[in-house]
């Protein structure tokens, strides 16, 4: 699992290093320089992140449903008191 948490991080750092070096460097591509970082930002880094935080966990603890609203209810009570 800790590769996945390194290959995010190296394209996080080259998605943002082609955005910087666009808006920095005075090249003739650099316009696709900072959308090739967006798009690698957009289309790789996030997804990836997405997948790696949300591995394992159960999807039904963070939906509104009718267990979960009464379990918030019931907290919300509790707190009051």
């Amino acid at each position: 699992m800790k590769i996945l948490k390194i290959i995010t991080l190296l394209a996080f750092l080259a998605s943002i290093s082609s955005i910087i070096g666009g808006f920095l460097l005075d090249l003739d591509y650099s316009q696709k320089l900072i959308g090739f970082g967006v798009l690698g930002l957009f289309l790789i880094v996030f997804p990836l992140f997405s997948y790696y935080r949300w591995k394992g966990k159960d999807l039904k603890d963070y939906m509104l449903t009718k267990e979960n609203i009464d379990k918030m209810r019931k907290n919300q009570k509790d707190s009051r008191t």
